[in-house]
């Protein structure tokens, strides 16, 4: 029986993808005062506050819109009640 001895080649690149694989993800570290509780918590917070002062812009630019005219109050068109129509 013959044992075929492999490449060294064929080695180096099995070792190479095992060590790709076991390693997961390659990319850029990341430093760690960006992961953890502390970081999201102070992101939520950041959100907040800025939806918080989004809302206030939105209520302000509301309540500076100008009024109707009292001339004009209590002009609605009454509509006749809506009918099928077509019916058999």
């Amino acid at each position: 029986m013959k044992v075929r001895m492999p490449n060294a080649t064929f080695i180096v690149v099995g070792v190479t993808m095992g060590t790709l694989v076991a390693c997961g993800v390659v990319g850029a570290p990341l430093p760690p005062e960006s992961v953890g509780v502390t970081p999201t918590i102070d992101r939520q917070k950041k959100l907040e506050a800025l939806e918080e002062k989004q809302r206030q812009a939105a209520a302000a630019a509301e309540s500076a819109e100008p009024q109707s005219d009292p001339l004009l109050q209590g002009q609605e068109i009454d509509l006749p009640p809506l009918q099928p129509v077509g019916t058999r």
